[in-house]
């Protein structure tokens, strides 16, 4: 139970940071986009992405190699 909640918080806490980190990107300057409703959803999912590939690097790191507990 505990490392459920562990893994999820440790997503949360990284899709956080790449929402934040991605949203620094201007995707209408190489992108013609009409719509801003598209620029919002790419955001999400490349923050989504990202930040399940950091959380799965983090957890790989110490989690599962025994440094966690």
């Amino acid at each position: 139970m505990s490392y459920s909640v562990l893994k999820f918080v440790i997503f949360l806490v990284c899709f956080g940071v790449s929402f934040y980190a991605c949203s620094a990107i201007e995707f209408q300057k190489f992108m013609k986009v009409r719509e801003p409703r598209k620029v919002v959803v790419l955001l999400f999912l490349l923050s989504l992405s990202l930040a399940y590939v950091a959380s799965q690097a983090i957890l790989e790191l110490t989690i599962y190699n025994g440094f966690g507990g």
